[in-house]
């Protein structure tokens, strides 16, 4: 992939793709977007990759922040770069989406940025491919309802990537503290698949013990979910959002996550029940271990299994990586030619002008 593009982007050219330019490019494209995630959480669990910790940019209205994601990602990869995301929640009530983002990547070789994409639209179908992909792992393919905890766009993408992912989906029953986000959601939902039947629930729990496999994609800062009423059959929670479940919920599940080290910080729920246990031995496993077939994808001992994927920016520059390759053989995106300047050996200079210094008396040492 790495050499297609060098090969059509000259060295110092930078390709940018816009929101709508992005959408066109991803349109339909959902089995490929969860294979690639797939294979990215595959090289990662190889130990091919870098991945830093993430770090937040806090504002003083507490639900604000923007996160620098860095990453590169080795194997048949061979992509580095960085996800910038801002997450405003205040930006819904000025009917706007609450995330905006950039993901810029950078060359393997020369470490120079090659491309700028719109990364809100790829954030939103990674994090949904990472969650239908543990579904179709976590749930043996199969659900016929799904349940839905939080009516955005998260949450409209995961349902998206799961109707791709596992085709006996009939209906889907959902839930947001707003009623009429929920009848919105219902109504484009519908849009997706004219067999889907669509219910409203009237609280969360009864998603949860009505579902075998639930979405939670909320604004949560704070767990507001207590406890889990048993459940009959299997069941699995994707638990996207990452702060809903109080600690005594987390202990009591399988806990599966993308990478234990980055989900145990920032007040997630697995980071809360770290912390009141001081350990973390609750976590079972990885999903790059249960692709790689190094751990199972039950724990028999539980009746539901909890993924919790703190979202990497591996993911990121992979979908991306694919994405600016689709959009120079497709002729899609606005190219910046020489956006960086000559070497500064190669530049010409003005002549500096160095006027002599006034005579002070007292100041010549004499």
């Amino acid at each position: 992939m790495a050499g297609t593009k060098r090969a059509n982007v000259r060295d110092g050219d930078i390709v940018i793709l816009n929101g709508d330019e992005m959408l066109s490019l991803l349109e339909g494209r959902e089995l490929e977007i969860v294979e690639i995630v797939q294979k990215t959480y595959e090289a990662h669990a190889r130990g091919q990759s870098m991945l830093p910790r993430s770090t937040f940019v806090r504002f003083p209205e507490e639900k604000n922040r923007i996160i620098a994601l860095p990453a590169y990602l080795g194997n048949n990869f061979a992509v580095a770069g960085v996800k910038w995301i801002a997450s405003f929640p205040g930006n819904l009530e000025r009917g706007m989406d609450r995330a905006s983002a950039v993901v810029i990547l950078n060359s393997t070789e020369t470490g120079r940025p090659q491309a700028i994409v719109e990364g809100s639209v790829l954030s939103a179908k990674r994090t949904a491919a990472s969650a239908a992909l543990a579904a179709r792992y976590l749930h043996d393919g199969q659900a016929a309802q799904v349940g839905i905890i939080g009516c955005g766009l998260i949450s409209f993408e995961v349902a998206r990537f799961v109707l791709a992912t596992l085709p006996g989906v009939e209906s889907f029953l959902i839930f947001d503290k707003k009623i009429q986000k929920a009848k919105q959601f219902a109504a484009k939902i519908c849009m997706l698949s004219e067999r889907l039947e669509v219910s409203i629930a009237q609280d969360a729990e009864t998603v949860l013990r009505e579902c075998p496999l639930t979405v939670v994609a909320t604004t949560a800062t704070s767990p507001h979910i207590h406890e889990l009423s048993p459940s009959p059959q299997p069941r699995t929670i994707l638990h996207v959002s990452l702060r809903d479940f109080a600690p005594a919920v987390m202990l009591s599940c399988d806990n599966v996550v993308d990478d234990i080290n980055h989900v145990c910080q920032a007040q997630t729920s697995l980071h809360l029940a770290e912390q009141s246990t001081g350990r973390r031995d609750f976590i079972r496993c990885s999903i790059g271990e249960l692709l790689l077939g190094q751990a199972a994808a039950r724990n028999s001992s539980y009746d539901t299994t909890i993924f919790s994927p703190f979202g990497l920016g591996i993911l990121d520059i992979a979908v991306a990586d694919y994405v600016f390759e689709q959009g120079i053989a497709k002729g899609i995106g606005t190219v910046l030619e020489s956006f960086f300047p000559a070497a500064w050996t190669e530049r010409r200079e003005n002549p500096v002008q160095i006027a002599a210094a006034p005579y002070v008396a007292g100041t010549d040492g004499r």
